[in-house]
Formats: C-alpha cells, sequence, structure tokens
C-alpha cells in the first residue's frame, strides 16, 4: 500500500478524570437542580424541572490533554499503538503510571 497515515494520540495518567454522566443523573441531584433555578428562574418560586422525554444524552467530564501527532506509511497501520508508544518515550512525554491513547487516525496522500 502506498501513502501514509497520520496518527494524533494524547498520554493519560491513572489520575485524570474521565466520567460520563447521564442528563438524567444530572438533573436527580439536588445541588444541580438548585442551580439550574437559581440561575434560570431567580426571583420565582414553587419551580419544578420537567422533561418531554427519556433523557440519553451524555455529558462527558475528562482531564483536558494535549494531542501530538505523527505520520507512518499505511503498511505500519497493525503496528500503529506500539509506534505512537515508542514516539511518545522518543520525545520523553510518558511517565510513570501513564499510557498512550490513540484519537484519531487519518489516511493522508
Amino acid at each position: 500500500m502506498n501513502g501514509n497515515i497520520e496518527v494524533t494520540y494524547k498520554i493519560v495518567n491513572k489520575k485524570d478524570l474521565n466520567l460520563t454522566l447521564s442528563l438524567e443523573e444530572l438533573l436527580k441531584n439536588e445541588r444541580v437542580v438548585k442551580t439550574i433555578k437559581s440561575e434560570f428562574a431567580k426571583g420565582y418560586r414553587n419551580i419544578d424541572i420537567k422533561t418531554d422525554s427519556q433523557l440519553d444524552d451524555k455529558i462527558k467530564l475528562e482531564t483536558i490533554k494535549k494531542h501530538y501527532t505523527f505520520n507512518v506509511l499505511k503498511d505500519d497501520f497493525a503496528d500503529i499503538i506500539a509506534l505512537a508508544e515508542d514516539h511518545a518515550t522518543n520525545n520523553k512525554l510518558l511517565k510513570k503510571d501513564s499510557f498512550v491513547e490513540l484519537v484519531d487516525i487519518k489516511t493522508v496522500e
């Protein structure tokens, strides 16, 4: 195969925040509901928050990480994770209790 692949990755630590919450979970929290009411219904009394349907939307809370990019040949597709780890090691990005997480893979001509 001719061509290159652009690989984007980030370095993740075990202590980083990576939490997914549904809107339903958020609206069950009394402090969140109180904050919404005080922000958007200030001065009103006896307010209730209601929804029209099931809340399947998700909110993701995660630690912001810098993304790193490098190019490899298409023939090296099977080894992308190992190559990303090598790239991170060569650039002294990996530390104790950290690992590489792939973010994006693009074909480059």
